[in-house]
């Protein structure tokens, strides 16, 4: 609208004060309209959506869903878990929780301390709390979205209100996650009366959604597959480049790359001729594309199990022990289970089919940075080979990227995983530490390329470890010219076989215990990358020992100092 002395003509027949006059009148009415035309598109009632995310997955839904929630007439904001504390819990009336689980049914990273704290005996009532979870998982694993059903329950018990029933997504969760959130969605607007909008939402708020993703992955062409360690390294690492060509793709330095495998010819020919079966096109063409062979389903394990209640497998699933399921499992793939059914029992080709899980895509830390490499993905992937006389074993994904992947043409199904949690400080002045033992260190070599390209003044300490120096210290060149241009501030290095005493990249933190405090009063990052099972317990360990140690206030404090680093996203970890 004009200014409003634009609307009385210069030559009005108004005196001074009828024109002020005037013109107040129709500011009024401006005022006035503007009033009801936000009324009529402001949110009629705000949700929470809060999010537990490892691989960013979470994350991209809830973002997703606060968009969708504003379409609908509903205000909204996506929050981390740990970010809320209970008492903000109990202040919101309608929470939506979308969480992932990981390790052995543990709460993701960033929301470790929420539950913390949701689980004490000091949390408050939530009477006033409507909610509703969706859960993310992996129904290969036993603690299947362990984390969902825990805060699920925890949320009953303090009195908050079901919204809708949770859902447990298995790893294909586009769909039901989908459903979940229309349904939630009609029955927000039916409790709180919102109005659905045709106003236009953020769209820097909402998430972008690539167009290459595990439904529609892009051909890459691989440009490099260079070997890392030496000949006679007991490991087989390797480099490999990802040509992004005319995609589109980008990336952020610390993001996943999903490569999407096929199975070994031989080991699906393998599996057929136990079988008995023609090996016609489409069954082959079905074990290799479309189904996980290594590793076998809960399924098949019953369902063996069921067909032959004498056997070895029945008696160690009667036995009811998870570890000791585990233990005789190790190493074992779907033809060896058949190998050990009694071909009478067995199941055939087309019973088989419907028993195997989906091959799924591997994810691999992307050891690139956009700004150093914009038209190329680095991986930085361990060969997985084992086993002797017979049978040799063989990773999916690792082997078919190292074996299988040849020629000019060559090319490989890929899509990237954002990771919004775990990156480069926004504050290039910031110090990192970097604790990445073995194919730990790829987000590394990122965040020192990235670090390099922003011209960053920030120090950069590298711890990083393998079992010999002579074979196994991968990009040691790189890394060299990076302590050579000031990049790469401090690195420590721990080759585990090289002495008689086994050394840890955990034991170069505590010899260096005093710089390494000095380092996080300093307002230094602290990222850890590889094995979940022991090597980022054992540096947790050390790292509190480093703390309660320098401060000298006992474990409790050292303890409450490193969950205020997780808070303040100081404190992050990228683990499998």
């Amino acid at each position: 609208m004009p200014p409003t002395g634009a609307l009385i003509p210069a030559d009005a027949p108004f005196s001074a004060q009828q024109e002020s006059w005037l013109a107040g009148f129709i500011a009024g009415i401006a005022a006035a309209g503007r009033r009801e035309s936000a009324s009529a598109t402001a949110p009629t009632a705000t949700i929470d959506v809060l999010f537990g995310t490892q691989t960013g997955n979470a994350e991209f839904l809830a973002g997703e869903l606060v968009a969708a929630a504003r379409t609908r007439g509903l205000g909204g904001a996506a929050t981390a878990l740990d970010e809320v504390t209970p008492d903000q819990l109990a202040a919101m009336s309608h929470v939506l929780v979308i969480t992932s689980t990981y390790g052995e049914g543990e709460l993701p990273d960033n929301a470790a301390l929420f539950w913390e704290s949701l689980q004490s005996d000091t949390a408050p009532r939530l009477e006033g709390v409507r909610y509703a979870v969706l859960g993310l998982g992996d129904r290969g694993y036993d603690d299947f979205c362990q984390a969902a059903k825990l805060i699920d329950t925890r949320l009953e018990q303090l009195g908050a209100g079901r919204l809708h029933e949770r859902v447990d997504c298995d790893v294909d969760f586009e769909d039901p996650a989908a459903e979940w959130t229309t349904t939630v969605m009609d029955r927000l607007v039916a409790e709180t009366g919102a109005k659905s909008t045709d106003v236009e939402v953020d769209t820097a708020a909402a998430p972008t959604r690539s167009p290459w993703n595990k439904r529609n992955p892009y051909r890459s062409r691989l440009a490099v597959n260079r070997l890392l360690s030496a000949p006679h390294s007991a490991k087989e690492i390797r480099h490999y480049e990802f040509d992004l060509g005319d995609s589109g793709i980008t990336y952020a330095a610390g993001d996943a790359l999903a490569v999407v495998p096929l199975n070994d010819e031989e080991l699906v020919g393998a599996l057929l001729e136990h079988l008995g079966a023609t090996g016609d096109e489409e069954a082959a063409r079905l074990l290799r594309t479309e189904r996980e062979i290594r590793t076998p389903s809960k399924e098949l394990i019953a369902q063996l199990a069921e067909r032959a209640p004498s056997g070895e497998l029945a008696a160690v699933v009667a036995q009811g022990t998870r570890s000791d399921l585990d233990s005789w499992l190790w190493g074992r793939d779907v033809l060896d289970l058949l190998r050990t059914t009694n071909p009478v029992t067995a199941p055939t080709l087309p019973e088989l089919l419907p028993l195997l899980r989906p091959l799924q895509a591997r994810q691999y830390s992307i050891s690139s940075s956009p700004l150093a490499h914009p038209d190329r993905i680095h991986l930085t992937v361990a060969s997985v080979r084992y086993g002797a006389g017979q049978r040799r074993y063989e990773g999916v994904a690792s082997t078919y990227l190292a074996d299988r992947v040849g020629g000019e043409d060559a090319t490989v199904g890929i899509y990237v995983q954002p990771n919004a949690s775990f990156g480069v400080p926004q504050d290039d002045d910031a110090p990192m530490v970097m604790i990445g033992p073995g194919t730990g260190i790829a987000p590394f070599r990122g965040f020192l390329h990235e670090r390099a390209a922003r011209g960053a003044s920030g120090r950069n300490w590298l711890f990083f470890g393998d079992r010999n120096r002579e074979s196994d210290f991968v990009y040691e060149d790189e890394l060299s010219e990076l302590r050579t241009r000031g990049v790469l501030t401090e690195l420590d290095l721990a080759f585990s076989r090289d002495q008689a005493e086994k050394v840890y990249v955990q034991t170069r933190m505590r010899e260096r215990s005093r710089e390494l405090y000095g380092w996080l009063e300093d307002g230094a990052h602290v990222y850890v990358c590889g094995d979940a099972s022991r090597m980022a317990k054992d540096v947790e360990t050390a790292l509190l020992g480093v703390v309660a140690e320098q401060r000298g206030r006992g474990d409790d404090d050292a303890a409450e100092y490193l969950a205020n680093l997780r808070r303040a996203k100081r404190y992050v970890r990228d683990v499998y």
